[in-house]
């Protein structure tokens, strides 16, 4: 099997195990408090990705943990996290799905202002189509606006400054050591939310086989992400990223019996394209620079 057809298929698999981990964190919310699934979420993951690192000989705490990268990684994942559960908990899984996938020309954008990347005028426009998008999902100030909506934008944001802050994360940390504080992170925010939120601690045995099954993807979703980016062209295997947004359509619709409206779905395909072109716009500029 030639490289960018396995790093195709890897990445294909990481997206639908994505869909499935949101899938089950959903549910789960609607059986316990969403603070508490956030917390035993981030708690499984933890344990699992620490298992993962001692594996390879790792050490779990590693200086560089306290760097400031690190920390600012931190940060943009509990924001990432704690708000698109939210959002994918008040909203339609569909529609939070769709604004996520912006978060690339978000980091594109964030790039060309942090790391002086040349972002030339098509990839400019890309961006600005994506952003109408985003748009056209919400729906600011029109009928069918969700105030709930705002926060998948926020998580949106929240995963491109970690995947910013992941660049300039030192090297030596590893991507088992990154997925351990990743998830660590989340347990003190999900007791927070509960605390912040009032509500009764309970726990419900059909929604932790979910926050269980949520765990497991989560981290097959993860390793197949490493591999598919490890694989192949990245100009070839990046796109299908978007078919993330094709499973949480399928299993909102399936499982939860969603209705996503025209708009939505014109929304969902500006952000697929522009998305798209800015990937291989990119690839193909760092190509002739290295020419």
């Amino acid at each position: 099997m030639q490289d960018n057809t396995r790093g195709s298929l890897f990445m294909i698999l990481a997206m639908a195990a994505f869909a499935i981990e949101d899938m089950f964190i959903k549910a789960a919310s609607v059986l316990m408090p969403t603070g508490l699934v956030l917390a035993l979420f981030g708690l499984g993951g933890t344990l699992l990705f620490a298992l993962l690192t001692k594996q390879r000989g790792e050490q779990i705490f590693h200086p560089a943990l306290l760097s400031k990268p690190i920390l600012l990684r931190a940060l943009s994942e509990v924001t990432g996290r704690l708000f698109f559960t939210l959002a994918i908990t008040l909203t339609p899984l569909s529609s939070a799905s769709a604004i996520l996938q912006a978060t690339p020309l978000v980091v594109v954008l964030g790039a060309a202002l942090l790391f002086g990347e040349n972002v030339g005028l098509k990839r400019w426009l890309a961006i600005m189509v994506g952003f109408v998008g985003v748009l056209m999902i919400i729906r600011p100030g029109l009928e069918g606006f969700t105030p709930a909506s705002i926060f998948a934008v926020i998580g949106m944001l929240g995963f491109a400054g970690r995947d910013l802050a992941t660049r300039a994360a030192p090297p030596v940390l590893s991507n088992m050591q990154l997925g351990v504080y990743g998830f660590f992170v989340l347990i003190p925010t999900g007791l927070a939310l509960l605390i912040y939120s009032g509500e009764a601690l309970h726990v419900d045995p059909d929604a932790s086989l979910q926050i269980a099954g949520s765990v497991l993807f989560g981290v097959i979703a993860y390793n197949a992400l490493t591999i598919a980016m490890r694989t192949g062209d990245v100009s070839v295997v990046t796109p299908f990223r978007y078919t993330r947004l094709i499973f949480a359509l399928l299993l909102g619709i399936f499982v939860f019996s969603e209705t996503p409206d025209g708009m939505m779905l014109l929304g969902g395909l500006l952000i697929v394209v522009s998305g798209s072109y800015t990937v291989l716009n990119n690839h193909r500029a760092v190509s002739t620079s290295k020419a």
